[in-house]
Order: structure tokens, then sequence, then C-alpha cells
């Protein structure tokens, strides 16, 4: 058995985590892009040295967040440069250079340090302990039309106190689906079937949910279609119910499905318009003054772009329907806006306000509280203290690039409730107890800082801090202040 000593705690059952270690040290260099930390992709560079290899300009994949959204089938060109394992990132299937077989890997390790989860309330104590997530898929490609991927992934808490359907979720399939695209009417029509993940946006409402240590999939048909500036897409799904009982035992949630359509539009004004209506249905809701079948229709719009040294990115969302014998009548709003200063390090300065409904007033048959339906668990912050619903969230932030390779963000957070009628609310619309109807709108305040670090192609490294300054409802209820550390280190091939 090996063990890991970490701040005076000792994690057991690691015997993966040399494993992991090593794994990061290995040479096989790739390019891990995430939101944070998108390396540009290295230009292919000759690899014997003639003439006509020299005059190549084929550049080389990089490794996406979406990992089925890769094309390997570039390394089937001799003049690409080479590195170590490619020929597991490309295998060929028969004599079609757009038919092969490619491996690759994803390896997360996070120390996280919580010092009041759920603000201290009740039996909730200081927390540090270690997530892992490995992830390793199988992506096949059967000529232009047709590809079959498979990713496996295992999540593990080590030294948890409270370990969370979020937190672990052995050995199992992340993701398994097949895919078809070709031209259709001067456009591309795509359909996928399978586990799979899906995102909208900036994740505010439809995510993968990254932040947490199990991520969201979906066992979905997905249609899609591009013409021009114009792409539409439709899909029904069942959420994919994590276990971690033993392995491969996930499930299709039969009480959950989630379906829709979607549009989106290039080139609106300066920037894009898109938005979507999904019907979101759940046998067993629970709200706190509300229980039953919950049927809720969703209407989404977006707007973002960029103009000069500005970027913005604004949404809003209706929620109607009914949960058991209750009407459902629920919004929330989402923006940042941003400006690039023409200075050293390049400052850029923005503004982030969000908003969610609660229920004003409970027992009038009429439930108002924002359901956040699948969010990403790190919109605000990595600490994920509070959630999307009766909210109002203002957080102004500066951040700055000394390097290529480095990011740093310093943000100031500031909370009130939409409606004192209602609860503060943490992620998966946990409620604080003892604050539903009791004291102020005021929640707190919230300092943030975070670092993110290419330090090298294929691994990068964060750091964030968090401290949370609790107002009086939080208080009163038997709350405290809370600090949230996190170290991160991710691996992509």
């Amino acid at each position: 058995m090996v063990s890991i000593a970490l701040r005076g705690r000792r994690f057991k059952n690691a015997a993966s985590i040399p494993v992991v270690a090593g794994l990061l040290l290995t040479g096989a260099d790739a390019v891990f892009a995430e939101p944070l930390a998108e390396p540009a992709a290295a230009a292919g560079t000759p690899s014997g040295g003639s003439a006509s290899a020299a005059a190549c300009n084929v550049k080389r994949p990089v490794v996406l967040f979406n990992r089925w959204q890769e094309d390997w089938s570039v390394l089937a060109n001799p003049c690409v440069q080479r590195q170590p394992f490619d020929t597991l990132k490309y295998m060929p299937l028969g004599g079609d250079p757009k038919s092969y077989l490619s491996l690759g890997v994803n390896l997360r390790e996070r120390v996280e340090s919580n010092h009041a989860p759920l603000f201290g309330i009740g039996s909730a104590q200081s927390d540090t302990y270690l997530i892992q997530r490995v992830e390793v898929h199988a992506d096949a490609h059967l000529g232009e039309h047709w590809q079959a991927f498979v990713q496996l992934d295992d999540a593990r808490a080590y030294g948890k106190n409270t370990v969370t359907p979020v937190d672990k979720n052995p050995l199992d399939v992340e993701q398994a689906f097949a895919t078809y695209s070709g031209g259709l009417g001067g456009g591309t029509f795509k359909f996928r079937v399978g586990r799979q993940q899906m995102a909208f946006d900036l994740q505010r409402f439809i995510a993968v949910r990254d932040g947490p240590n199990v991520r969201q999939s979906f066992d979905a048909v997905w249609v899609d279609y591009e013409y021009q500036k114009w792409r539409f897409i439709a899909y029904a799904t069942q959420p994919v119910q994590n276990r971690d009982q033993s392995t491969f035992d996930d499930v299709s949630n039969r009480d959950l499905t989630f379906s829709g359509v979607r549009f989106e539009r290039q080139s609106v004004g300066p920037g894009d318009l898109s938005g979507y209506w999904s019907r979101y249905n759940r046998s067993n809701a629970r709200f706190i003054d509300a229980r039953g079948a919950e049927h809720r229709d969703v209407w989404d719009l977006r707007y973002t772009g960029t103009h000069a040294r500005f970027d913005w990115d604004v949404e809003a969302m209706l929620q109607t329907g009914t949960v058991g014998n209750n009407t459902i009548g629920a919004w929330a709003m989402g923006s940042i806006a941003g400006y690039r200063l023409d200075l050293p390090w390049s400052p850029r300065v923005a503004l982030q306000v969000d908003a969610a409904s609660g229920d004003r007033h409970p027992h009038d048959g009429r439930v108002e509280t924002f359901n956040p339906l699948f969010p990403n668990g790190y919109y605000f912050t990595l600490a994920s203290y509070t959630g999307y619903s009766n909210l109002i969230h203002v957080k102004p932030s500066v951040t700055l690039k000394p390097s290529a390779n480095l990011s740093l963000l310093g943000a100031l957070g500031f909370q009130w409730r939409e409606t004192t009628g209602d609860a503060v609310y943490q992620q998966g619309s946990q409620v604080v107890p003892g604050t539903a109807g009791r004291g102020s709108l005021w929640t707190g305040m919230y300092v943030q800082l975070r670092a993110d670090w290419t330090i090298a192609a294929n691994l990068i490294g964060s750091v964030e801090a968090v401290h949370f300054q609790v107002g009086d409802t939080i208080r009163q209820a038997g709350g405290s202040n809370a600090d949230y550390v996190g170290v991160e280190m991710k691996y992509g091939w």
C-alpha cells in the first residue's frame, strides 16, 4: 500500500498516484487546450531536412478540451515533425489516410484545502484532500464520414471527509458514441448517438462540469446541421447517473430527461447570437415549498462578441412549467464585459454581473426558484461556495499576462439574495440551512486570486485561493467565514 503525506494528513490507498506522477514526466508532448490556457499549435517542421520537407506548412494537431474533436490524420503526411508515441496517436486502418485509430489520456491531480465547507454549518469541518481524475480514450475514424469514440474515466478522492457523487466514480464509461458527418444541401450534417458530453456557451447552465472531479455525461441523440453562418442542433438526452459502488455501474437517469433545439448565428452585428429551448423533466423534484414531478421549459438567448479592445458575453434564461400542482416562473441572467488595456502585461479589466430568481412568496402555488440545470461548478470560483439560485452577483476583476505562458487573475465578488423569502444556495441547489425566509439580502463578499501556468506544451499548473466573508444572514444561521486553496496539475496526451 502506498500513501502520500500532505499538510499533516495521510492519503491511503493511493497506489495509482506514483503511476500518474510517472506519466506526467514522460516525453509524449502535446497541447492541453483549456479555456484558461490555450497555447497555439506548434508549426510542423521537417523531419528529414529536404527542400520539399522544409516547405511543409502542415501543423501538428493540438489536444483539445473535447478530445473527440481532434484530427490526427495529418500525421499521415511524412513532412510533419514526429514526436514520441506518434505511432499511438495515428494508427492507419487500411489505405485511406482518413481511416485511423488514435489513443490518448488526460490526467488531473488537485489538492484542495477547504477551511469551512458549507460555511462550517452543522457537521461540516475543515478538510484537506486530493482528488484525482484519469481519462483514457480510443478514437476511430473510418473514412470521411464515420467516427467511433470511447472514453473511460476513473475519479477518486483521497482523504476527503465527505465524498459526494461528484467526487468519486471508479472506472467507468464516460463517453461511448458513434458519429456520422457528411454534406447535405450545401451544408454539413452530423448525427451522434450514445454516451456523450455537451456544453453550451460559457457553461453557466449546460456544462461538461469540469470543475468537480466527476464530469457530467448524457446518454443522448444529437443532430447538427451547419449552413454558412447558421447552425441548428436538436438533442434528446438522459443524464448519466454516476454511481461509485463498483466499476462500470453508471446508468441513464430514468428520473431525469433533458431535450431541446438550439440555433447559432454568426456575425449578427459585431457579435454572434445563439438561443435554445429545452424541456427539463424530473420525476422527484424537491424545493423548499414544492415537491413532485418537475416539468420545466427553458428559454435561453445569448449574445457575445468583440470590438476593438472590448469583449462581452450576455445570456438570459426564462423558465416556465410546473412542479406538482405548482407553476414555475423563474429567470436568470449572466454577463461579462471586459476591456484590454494597451499596457505592459496586457491587463484586462472586467465586470461580471449575474442574477437569478428566488421564491418570493412561499406556499403561494408558484415556484420562482431558478433551477441552474447542469452548471460547470467553477463559473464563480473553484471553491463553489454558492450556486446560481436566488442570487445577485457583481464581480470586478483584473487579469494580467506577464508572459505568454502565465496568466494572473485578481477579483472581488459581492453577493446578495434576490429575495429574503428564499434561501442562500450552494452548488447542486443545496440549501444553506437556516437561511430560508430569514435575515437580509446581503450574503457576503469574497476575494479570488488565481494563477495559470503552461509549464510545458502538455502540462498546465494552476493555483487558486478564495476567502469568503459571510454576511449576518449566514452568520446567524451558524456559519462562518470560509477559505479555500486549490493546487492543480493537468496533463494531456
